[in-house]
């Protein structure tokens, strides 16, 4: 087996396949433009390094659980200009994160709040952070059903310990004495130790009025509402514009 070979099994036998990948492209580069070893050594380390960077994203992105892939970079700011961009793109840093606190999207159906939510999420999970998106009527359902097969030990310790967790469409309904109960040891859990995002049509102050028991309630609003970001969206919803622009659509074919 020539050197080259012996090389490829080396690294195969190791699992550097991003070294392995790119080995016979970056020796021609070296060859050609006369690198020296250090510089050969370095070119191939960046592959694998950006190969492994890669993998570990599509993995973060896949336990998220997002319902769709979006980003910051393909949002459209220009179809709500209610909605507060400079606010959203300060997030984006994800500084909020560092520092522990929640964030609370708020506003009628349709402003965007989950897709700004998943935007948000797509950010961390660049930045290596773990993410899990999650609508609330799902959590609630999955805990309730974990307690019948002995699993809501670990169920719950995901929401718990993932350091970006979203909860979207919180309040559609009033929750139940185990919907709260389930919901205060989770925030109790993450309060000034994870972040968590918000999106709901229920303005903040109409939250208490969901939970069985004032005194849950004030606890876990007194926790969750901490130092938290209260971003207010208003405007016209863009599913409605989307139907209200396809039905013109059709009577311009009909003219």
């Amino acid at each position: 087996m020539n050197l080259m070979g012996q090389i490829e099994g080396k690294l195969r036998a190791l699992m550097l396949t991003g070294m392995l990948q790119t080995l016979e492209i970056r020796h021609k580069q070296a060859q050609s433009n006369n690198s020296g070893y250090m510089d050969f050594l370095l070119s191939l380390l960046e592959d694998e390094h950006e190969k492994r960077q890669n993998r570990s994203l599509l993995k973060r992105l896949r336990e998220a659980s997002f319902e769709e892939e979006k980003t910051l970079e393909g949002f459209d700011f220009s179809f709500n200009p209610e909605i507060p961009a400079k606010r959203i793109r300060e997030l984006s840093n994800c500084v909020y994160m560092e520092r522990k606190e929640n964030v609370f999207l708020l506003g009628p159906v349709g402003v965007g709040k989950t897709h700004i939510a998943h935007t948000l999420g797509h950010i961390a999970c660049r930045l290596g952070y773990s993410v899990l998106f999650t609508k609330a009527p799902n959590m609630f359902r999955f805990l309730y059903g974990a307690k019948a097969n002995n699993s809501w030990a670990n169920r719950i310790k995901t929401y718990m310990s993932v350091q970006l967790l979203i909860v979207d469409d919180f309040g559609l309904k009033p929750l139940s004495e185990t919907n709260s109960d389930d919901f205060y040891e989770i925030m109790n859990s993450r309060y000034l130790k994870r972040s968590t995002i918000f999106t709901s049509s229920r303005a903040i102050e109409d939250w208490q009025g969901l939970f069985p028991d004032p005194i849950i309630a004030n606890a876990v609003m007194d926790r969750i509402a901490h130092n938290a970001h209260q971003i207010i969206i208003t405007g016209e919803s863009y599913r409605n514009k989307g139907i209200i622009s396809e039905k013109k659509e059709v009577r311009d074919t009909h003219k």
